[in-house]
């Protein structure tokens, strides 16, 4: 079974939103300064999400781990 592109796309944007609110919370207690904090934050959301996808669509070729499940056969 095999993820279609857009699925791994929402689940990269997902997971991103969540590790950039991290990244922004720890930012700020690091450095102390919103502004920033959110600046990382921003930036580090684009660059995230494209290595997060690349990731996704790369493991998505592995065969390391999966077995076919019973609806992938039909005679």
């Amino acid at each position: 079974m095999r993820d279609k592109p857009d699925r791994s796309l929402l689940k990269a944007m997902s997971w991103r939103a969540t590790g950039t609110i991290d990244t922004i919370v720890i930012s700020f207690l690091v450095t102390g300064k919103i502004k920033l904090a959110v600046s990382i934050g921003f930036i580090e959301v684009f660059t995230k999400i494209f290595l997060f996808y690349a990731h996704e669509r790369i493991w998505n070729k592995v065969r390391l781990g999966r077995t076919p499940s019973d609806d992938d056969y039909t005679i």
